[in-house]
């Protein structure tokens, strides 16, 4: 099983809960991580809470702020979707769709491989 909050963020859904402004709490604070001083002394990291879920999001993806605080609205309102509708989500679908393909793309590769495997073998019988 796929934990809830952590499916967020993969494709764009257009069927999300919508956020109003008055229901978000927003902070710029300075970010961590590499960059050296152009990341130590500007403020442009966004967190983002929803009030009503106490659902919070931290994002310092670009060095823009603006940037960041459309792209942290867009992670808050996925994951405040997922919180709300849980399994029925839209994202929730895509994540478990997504793995699926992946699990099927394993599969084949594993089979491929065994096949090689065997062909390998019979050849090597052949030249004995």
């Amino acid at each position: 099983r796929v934990p809830l909050l952590q499916a967020a963020r993969k494709k764009k859904s257009l069927n999300l809960l919508e956020l109003t402004e008055a229901e978000l709490e927003e902070q710029f604070v300075r970010g961590d991580g590499p960059g050296g001083q152009a990341t130590n002394k500007t403020n442009n990291c966004i967190v983002l809470k929803h009030i009503p879920s106490g659902i919070v999001v931290k994002c310092h993806q670009t060095r823009s702020a603006e940037q960041n605080r459309k792209l942290a609205r867009e992670i808050l309102q996925e994951k405040v979707d997922l919180f709300y509708k849980g399994e029925a989500s839209d994202v929730f679908k895509e994540k478990k769709a997504s793995e699926k393909k992946k699990q099927e793309k394993k599969r084949r590769a594993k089979e491929n491989l065994e096949r090689k495997r065997h062909l390998k073998e019979m050849q090597q019988l052949d030249e004995k």
